[in-house]
């Protein structure tokens, strides 16, 4: 399941979705940088919106024009967390970003919301070896994710999609629907105005 012969760093074997061990100095290094400015993020002074923008742009891979995060947020590495314009995510988003994860624009993030790309082997022996891997999360634009809503890896929701409370999404959602339930299960669709 591993090879020896591999001559990527874990973390080039992480990004490229392949198994890897976590606990590389490199990718510490980088969760260490990340914890740091989540630190100072989730600790700034509630008046002080420059400032906690200026820490969130320096945690994320990107934030869109006019996107609000409220701390408590909990990241892997930021770098892989891409957020477009216009998104609200409220109170505790978990969002480990071992793989990409691109939230679309004016996605609206309810709280307690968990978005997890990491991934174990089910096979015992390399989970034990604490081999893991990721696979991305993508939310498309103007989902609505309701509060203590998980999304598990690989899943892509599409554009328009409202995601019901404490939902967790196992597989992939299209675009204009409601889903519910563990696992989330559409149970309608949105009907869109004509553009």
């Amino acid at each position: 399941m591993t090879s020896d012969r591999d001559d990527r760093s874990m973390r080039e074997r992480m990004l490229a979705g392949d198994l890897y061990l976590a606990d590389d100095p490199e990718l510490a290094e980088h969760m260490l940088r990340a914890a740091e400015l989540m630190e100072a993020f989730n600790a700034a002074p509630a008046r002080d919106a420059q400032g906690r923008r200026a820490l969130l742009t320096q945690l994320l891979g990107a934030l869109g024009e006019g996107t609000e995060i409220r701390p408590p947020i909990r990241v892997d590495y930021g770098s892989n967390l891409r957020i477009g314009a216009r998104s609200f995510a409220n109170f505790g988003l978990v969002a480990l970003d071992v793989a990409p994860i691109t939230i679309g624009d004016d996605v609206q993030i309810g709280t307690n919301v968990q978005l997890l790309t990491p991934t174990h082997p089910v096979d015992p022996e390399p989970r034990r070896a604490k081999w893991e891997a990721a696979k991305p999360i993508v939310i498309g634009d103007n989902v609505w994710l309701g509060s203590g809503a998980i999304v598990l890896a690989g899943v892509t929701i599409g554009d328009n999609t409202v995601v019901g409370a404490g939902a967790v999404v196992t597989r992939s959602l299209p675009a204009n629907v409601v889903a519910v339930g563990n696992p989330a299960r559409v149970i309608r669709t949105i009907e869109t105005a004509p553009q």
